[in-house]
């Protein structure tokens, strides 16, 4: 069984170093993005985390997206996701993205939070 670790939160926000940016924070609100952004979540991150606005994570412990900006900023994801997401459990497979998609992954993100 997986043990998950809250490490990607320590991960992205003790990350330093040359900057990767996709935008200033200012992430796409159109349905085009959206709807690409949600697609990117479902593809490489839904077997284990909550994806949607009201779904359940599939693996016990994987945090809710809709939460994350509960736990650190979302654009402190910009660079992992540029550079590749690294974590401190088995199983979460790494990838980047192209600059477009950091923006359209983040602009879900940031649509679907809790708070």
């Amino acid at each position: 069984m997986l043990k998950w670790v809250p490490v990607l939160g320590l991960v992205v926000l003790s990350m330093s170093g040359g900057h990767v940016a996709a935008s200033d924070g200012g992430y796409p609100t159109d349905a085009a993005s959206l709807a690409s952004g949600r697609e990117l979540a479902e593809i490489h991150c839904a077997v284990c985390h909550a994806v949607g606005p009201d779904d359940e994570s599939a693996q016990a412990g994987a945090p809710a997206f809709r939460d994350l900006s509960n736990l650190y900023p979302l654009e402190s994801l910009e660079e992992p996701l540029a550079e590749g997401i690294v974590t401190g459990h088995d199983g979460m497979p790494e990838f980047a993205f192209a600059p477009d998609d950091i923006d359209a992954f983040l602009g879900y993100l940031a649509s679907i939070q809790s708070r």
